[in-house]
């Protein structure tokens, strides 16, 4: 575990601007706003990982929404898909608070690290596998950097499960052939010639159109994430 590597790593990933379409958006979206933020000063940057460095369960999503992590400067903070996610971290015990707003609202992960392989805001929440392809040297930085202490991932949404697949090979844990489906509870098991394996875990991403449909209720997602958390040796709330 290296604090201050991840911390270096988070200032470099914020001064990213390897990709010009998302570049160009993510400033887009700062300049205009939303009606609702217009007296916000955005972030309009990259969005850097969020939570303590000797995390045991990594939390993998898409990518920041152009309103939320965006705007706000952390991941899933300011959104609808954050209000879901932080209200369960913090019902089954990983969260010190229900709820993410904005930078310095007192939100403390316990255990758990959020990040994802793409970390710019893309145009219709979509990035290009080109831009998923260019991102993915920060998720195996990050990875690397977290693997003394990281025991699982739980991955949000079929997305990130295969974007984050190559990044786990490069990272040092060894992929199944084939490479696992991806599945709402979904388990799979990365070993590693050099230490301990990870327990990989699906599910559905915290979108609006999975959470307001009900294809991902509050209580699948919390199931879920005392699963990851029991794998990861980490104390979850019942």
């Amino acid at each position: 575990m290296d604090p201050s590597g991840l911390e270096r790593l988070d200032q470099r990933i914020a001064r990213c601007r390897a990709c010009p379409r998302l570049v160009g958006w993510r400033e887009e979206v700062a300049r205009v706003k939303r009606a609702a933020f217009a007296d916000w000063t955005y972030w309009g940057r990259p969005v850097p990982g969020f939570g303590p460095p000797d995390a045991r369960l990594l939390i993998v999503g898409l990518a920041p929404a152009a309103h939320g992590g965006n705007r706000t400067g952390r991941m899933f903070t300011g959104d609808r898909s954050g209000d879901v996610l932080y209200r369960a971290l913090y019902d089954v015990g990983l969260a010190s608070q229900a709820t993410a707003t904005h930078l310095g609202d007192g939100l403390e992960l316990y255990g758990v690290r959020v990040t994802s392989p793409v970390h710019c805001a893309p145009p219709a929440n979509k990035p290009t596998p080109g831009e998923r392809d260019t991102c993915r040297p920060w998720l195996v930085r990050e990875l690397r950097l977290l693997r003394p202490t990281v025991r699982a991932a739980l991955v949000l949404g079929a997305f990130g499960w295969q974007a984050a697949l190559p990044a786990f090979a490069e990272a040092g844990w060894t992929v199944p052939r084939p490479r696992p489906a991806f599945a709402h509870g979904a388990r799979v098991t990365l070993d590693a010639a050099d230490g301990p394996g990870l327990h990989l875990v699906g599910c559905f991403h915290v979108s609006q159109r999975n959470t307001f449909t009900g294809r991902l209720t509050p209580d699948m997602l919390r199931d879920v994430l005392r699963m990851a958390a029991e794998v990861a040796g980490l104390p979850a709330r019942k």
